[in-house]
């Protein structure tokens, strides 16, 4: 498999075919490529909502309408969004959390494996906690691994897709939720077939030596 083939083949869709949609598999596909991303000490500070309905995608696309409005035609027109959300905080219910389901899955051959993973993340999180202040900063350095991995995998797909930063993210925290439920939205990407009307997709693409 020629991996750097589909880095070099991705680009940013510029104009999506409404027409075309995603089967369930390749849905499912993109489902598992989210859920196994890496992440620092695992710990795996996100959430997702994949959305496909026109009533979904709607309510996420208000959050483009005063700052970039283009990107409100392509999140109606793509064949899914993806809003990458990230933890407000992480506690100890949630370390404890991601311990037992480590245990659960065979991560540990002894115990003393279990205590190293736990005074690994415990250190890590309390570090930016409390050392550095930074802690929602580095809850988003995770979730932007997820989204480097995400766009790779969506190449090696077939489909074509979009990050966006150009939106007001606490309009998607409202529509959905998100505040109450401990997460924030950090950006989306819109998936699906680029349409006649993407420009970018017949330009070469440009990167330094």
């Amino acid at each position: 498999m020629n991996i750097s083939k589909y880095a070099k083949q991705r680009y940013t869709a510029k104009a999506y075919d409404s027409s075309k949609k995603l089967t369930n598999e390749q849905i499912q596909q993109i489902k598992d490529i989210l859920r196994f991303a890496p992440s620092s000490v695992n710990s795996q500070p996100w959430h997702f909502i994949l959305a496909t309905s026109d009533e979904a995608k709607a309510k996420i696309a208000k959050s483009a309408e005063s700052v970039h409005p283009k990107n409100v035609t392509n999140i109606k027109d793509c064949a899914l969004v993806i809003v990458f959300c990230m933890k407000t905080n992480i506690d100890d219910n949630y370390l404890n959390e991601l311990l037992s389901q480590e245990e659960k899955d065979g991560r540990f051959p002894t115990p003393e494996f279990l205590q190293m993973q736990k005074f690994a993340r415990g250190k890590f999180t309390d570090l930016h906690k409390y050392n550095y202040k930074d802690l929602l900063h580095w809850i988003e350095k995770q979730v932007y691994l997820n989204l480097g991995n995400t766009l790779l995998a969506l190449s090696a797909l077939g489909v074509n897709a979009t990050p966006m930063e150009g939106i007001e993210p606490q309009i998607i925290d409202e529509k959905f939720n998100l505040r109450e439920k401990g997460y924030m939205t950090s950006m989306i990407v819109t998936v699906g077939y680029s349409s006649e009307e993407d420009f970018n997709a017949k330009l070469p693409k440009s990167r330094l030596s």
